[in-house]
């Protein structure tokens, strides 16, 4: 009985943990999709952007983490080259990040949802490469 109540908890445990990082893909997404709105209309990151930023780099490390994955070196095939091409890739990293999470099953360890949280951290160094007040 009290292993059947272990279980039990275990595979809530493990659902409430899920449904988190269902969270975490939904507001990743979301944070690409308006870093990439307001850079086009202002063209130029304000304080709130480089907040939203740095708020993307932690949900895609606790997205990685949970899936299993670390640092490790990412190969991008075609790197940007300008602060506009960095941020629309990230967002669209960010999309389709939030696309594979959301149709993985909890119980599966995704190699795909590891390398484009990489892409995607490295994407976010790249930004702060080309836009000196963007730094950590």
């Amino acid at each position: 009985m009290a292993e059947e109540l272990r279980i039990k908890r275990e595979i809530r445990t493990a659902e409430k943990d899920h449904k988190q990082n269902l969270e975490r893909a939904r507001e990743v997404s979301d944070l690409g999709r308006e870093l990439a709105t307001t850079f086009e209309k202002d063209n130029s990151l304000d304080p709130v952007d480089i907040k939203r930023l740095e708020k993307l780099e932690k949900l895609a490390k606790r997205i990685r983490s949970e899936a299993g994955g670390s640092e490790d070196e990412v190969s991008m095939e075609k790197r940007p080259t300008d602060l506009v091409e960095a941020i629309n890739c990230m967002a669209k990293v960010s999309a389709s990040l939030n696309e594979k999470i959301q149709e993985t099953p909890r119980q599966v360890v995704s190699a795909t949802i590891i390398d484009k949280a990489n892409v995607l951290l490295e994407l976010i160094r790249i930004v702060r490469s080309f836009s000196p007040r963007v730094q950590p």
